[in-house]
């Protein structure tokens, strides 16, 4: 049974990520342009502001860089979440910015996304950034790439020039194990290919960008895991109409909750069995992935915020050692021997970063070992030692429950988004800095 409504399950959410300049904005105006998304009022703002910077037509740019600083400063800053939609599907967009500095912003845009528009300018095909943000979409585990080939106009339409950036590209997703690629040549300022397919490029056979968009297989579930519920809030009303109720509300994560079915609560790993599911008031029979709900169970244990329900028969491992890829997104580094806050979930606990394994290294993809810190914005895989045992997926598993944010104690700054890996056996005494000793936490 399909638990999410008729518009949830045809809404397809995507990001968009490129290098400065590329021209994101220019190809989310035009897709919100040509596709008629866009209403009389916006227009008519759009094409002042461009002629108050003497532009003699509409910069279809700015109906995505909607803050003043980045309209001043002719780029993107935030992450612009945009909703349209066309006769045959819903869309959730979130245009991402291209500057380096700013690439924690794409990491944000991207972990909900089902797919990841990729831009590259023709001219200067393939970069580091684009390298980057592909590496991010592949650890994120996005599960479609589109790279549009942009300004396709500045190279007189070329198909060798096309053809050669397809296929650097499509190798290096290859080499990063990466998801499916879907490579197409346009220009956002001209509108080929965006909506309407080009009359410039009729060697092209494939899809418009919106063509794509709309047949793509969209799908909730972003990775096989079985049920999961986080516990957001303990209900107990004290009512005398209701003298001994309990129930736990949350958003249900990943899969499917029947009454009658039996669960765990986690991390203390007791069981019991599902009395009753309620959502928006109503008592229902079962509730799947995204839905709200508050769940009543037969056995009066001690369930608090934070803690995880899910299947008697599949639960995740509870450890301590956490093995993670990252991507850190503050401007202070992330060193070994640094204390934490590890947020997972509805759950945060104290944690101590143990071990700066490796840095990724965009050009070729190899590991550079022990750097003993991350930069902003890079990519690396740490461990971690937390003060409280955590139910934790791996990321392959669930793109939910897999991930965490790690946070800085002292000013509550987030510090790092990571994916959870398989846990690592505790380390060798004789080689462990921590010299098999209780952390002070």
């Amino acid at each position: 049974m399909n638990h999410l409504s008729d518009t949830a399950a045809d809404t397809l959410r995507f990001a968009t990520a490129g290098s400065v300049d590329d021209g994101k904005s220019t190809l989310v105006g035009r897709l919100l342009h040509d596709s008629k998304s866009v209403l009389a009022d916006q227009l008519e703002a759009v094409a002042h502001a461009s002629a108050s910077r003497g532009q003699a037509t509409p910069d279809l740019a700015l109906l995505t860089d909607g803050l003043r600083a980045e309209r001043e400063q002719g780029i993107t800053i935030d992450v612009a979440y945009r909703y349209f939609a066309t006769p045959r599907r819903r869309f959730i967009l979130a245009d991402t910015p291209g500057h380096v500095q700013y690439t924690r912003n794409m990491v944000t845009g991207a972990s909900t996304a089902e797919l990841t528009i990729i831009l590259v300018d023709a001219r200067h095909g393939v970069v580091e950034q684009t390298r980057r943000h592909t590496a991010i979409a592949a650890l994120l585990r996005v599960p479609q790439i589109v790279l549009a080939v942009n300004k396709m106009d500045l190279v007189g339409y070329e198909e060798s020039v096309f053809a050669k950036i397809a296929e650097e590209y499509t190798a290096y997703v290859k080499e990063l194990g990466g998801p499916e690629v879907t490579v197409i040549p346009i220009s956002a300022l001209a509108g080929d290919n965006v909506v309407d397919t080009s009359a410039h490029m009729d060697w092209y056979g494939g899809p418009t960008v919106l063509e794509h968009l709309e047949s793509v297989p969209v799908s909730h579930h972003l990775a096989p895991c079985a049920a999961r519920l986080p516990v957001q809030y303990v209900i107990r009303p004290q009512s005398p109409e209701h003298p001994d109720y309990r129930g736990y509300a949350g958003r249900i994560a990943e899969g499917t909750f029947r009454t009658g079915q039996q669960v765990r609560v986690l991390p203390s790993g007791r069981t019991t069995t599902i009395t009753a599911i309620e959502r928006l008031g109503t008592t229902v029979e079962s509730a799947g992935a995204l839905q709200s709900v508050t769940v009543l169970l037969s056995d009066d244990l001690d369930v608090a915020r934070g803690d995880l329900i899910v299947p008697a028969g599949d639960a995740p491992p509870t450890t301590r050692e956490v093995t993670a890829t990252v991507c850190h997104v503050a401007d202070q580094p992330l060193t070994t021997g640094q204390r934490v806050l590890l947020k997972h979930g509805t759950r945060t606990v104290k944690a101590l970063v143990t071990d700066i394994a490796s840095r990724l290294t965009l050009e070729d993809l190899s590991p550079y070992p022990h750097p003993g810190r991350l930069a902003a914005n890079d990519i690396g895989q740490v461990h971690l030692r937390t003060a409280e045992p955590l139910p934790l997926d791996t990321y392959a598993h669930s793109r939910r429950t897999g991930s965490f944010i790690l946070i800085d104690p002292a000013d509550g700054t987030t510090l790092t988004a990571g994916m959870a890996g398989e846990s690592f056996a505790r380390p060798d005494p004789a080689t462990d800095p921590a010299k098999d000793e209780e952390w002070d936490f």
